[in-house]
């Protein structure tokens, strides 16, 4: 697992971080930046002894108690000295596993969800898609690829119980964890109940991308029933085989939904070429932590959480793995736009009112005028200053 969030050790590793600040002055951000290409190339290479030395200067310039330089530096140089490892003879460069990682995981998740809208936005917005094209239906149901804790449909739940006559409401959930499934099954029932929605949920596991496509063939669907898929935050992880990528959107379309909700993160980190994934998400990960450190105070331990932890793993992922290994293979909004286009699908517009929801999610919940909503061929784009980080689309 990457990072030691909440070992012994902290404290005497942020002592050692405020005694070398105290007698030097780290290297500028640009320094830093072209000192960590400047590796990756190395590792390209296969300079390996220039690229040990080069590490242990990012790891004596870098922290993960510092700024956000210092601190994306020190994620980055980590993941570097996995790749360098894979090519040193070290073996695999795995990024975690077990379950007191998956724990810790999906602890660092529900951080996530908590100190940036990132998932909130791209959630919200999705559900505000699916409300508007099944308005009107008696009975709904929803495919979720990896429903994870299902925090995205209580307020979707909410918006559904208080039409009248409210529909029924079924929810299948797709996961690789059958207990996690049970679970988050139970809360939405629950949940149903209070709220006087007819409800089911219906659990479905799915272990890899391969079972991603045949579980598609595993979803009842009833002819009365009015289908919303949504994928979000999933389907990047189909992009290491296009053509069962797809296959998969193929099987979706032939369900006949009435909306597929998609969000990917706007960023190239399938590009073939390991330095050009490299530094581009060295620009994606350097916003994401600039936008944490603007909005969090500098003693978070939820923000030390999701930095190490949560996006910790996915820089590993992008840096250190490679071939079927490597999951986080995120693509931009245009790349999509032409797969789920030769799928057959076409865009549907996000409603002004998506639009003035998201906007109220960021002025409530997150107020930093760093946050910025942008509107690109009928979708919302989400970033931080200049540099737009996720996005969210609908199809049809």
């Amino acid at each position: 697992m990457l990072g030691s969030f909440g070992s012994s050790s902290s404290s005497h590793e942020e002592e050692e971080h405020r005694r070398r600040r105290h007698h030097q002055i780290p290297p500028p951000p640009i320094h830093m930046r072209q000192l960590l290409i400047s590796c990756a190339e190395l590792i390209s290479r296969s300079d390996l002894s220039a690229a040990h030395r080069l590490i242990a200067i990012l790891l004596s310039n870098s922290s993960p108690y510092g700024d956000a330089t210092e601190r994306l530096v020190h994620q980055f140089t980590k993941a570097l000295t996995l790749r360098l490892s894979r090519f040193s003879g070290g073996g695999a460069a795995g990024v975690g596993g077990g379950a007191a990682d998956d724990a810790v995981v999906q602890s660092s998740f529900l951080s996530l969800n908590q100190i940036t809208p990132f998932i909130r936005f791209s959630q919200l917005t999705a559900n505000q898609a699916i409300l508007e094209a099944i308005e009107g239906q008696a009975a709904i149901h929803i495919l979720d690829f990896d429903i994870m804790h299902g925090v995205q449909w209580p307020p979707l739940m909410q918006a559904v119980a208080e039409r009248f006559p409210p529909p029924t409401l079924r929810i299948t959930g797709t996961g690789a964890d059958l207990e996690i499934l049970r679970r988050t099954g139970d809360r939405l029932a629950k949940f149903a109940h209070s709220l006087g929605l007819r409800f089911q949920f219906h659990p479905l596991i799915v272990q890899s991308t391969d079972e991603s496509i045949s579980a598609t063939s595993s979803v009842a669907i009833l002819p009365h029933e009015a289908l919303a898929v949504n994928c979000v935050h999933f389907l990047h992880r189909l992009l290491g085989d296009r053509d069962r990528l797809h296959l998969f959107l193929h099987r979706i379309r032939s369900m006949s939904p009435r909306i597929v909700a998609v969000a990917e993160r706007e960023a190239d980190h399938n590009h073939p070429v390991f330095q050009q994934r490299f530094a581009e998400a060295l620009d994606h990960y350097a916003a994401v932590f600039d936008s944490l450190e603007a909005t969090l105070p500098p003693a978070s331990r939820e923000r030390l959480a999701v930095e190490q932890v949560w996006f910790g793993r996915e820089i590993s992922d992008i840096v250190a793995a490679e071939g079927d290994e490597r999951r986080e293979r995120h693509e931009r909004f245009r790349s999509w736009e032409m797969v789920l286009r030769s799928a057959g699908f076409g865009n549907v517009a996000l409603s002004p009112f998506a639009l003035s929801q998201a906007k109220l999610l960021l002025r409530l919940h997150y107020p930093s005028e760093g946050y910025q909503l942008h509107i690109l061929s009928n979708s919302f784009f989400l970033g931080w200053q200049n540099q737009p980080l996720f996005s969210v689309s609908s199809w049809r």
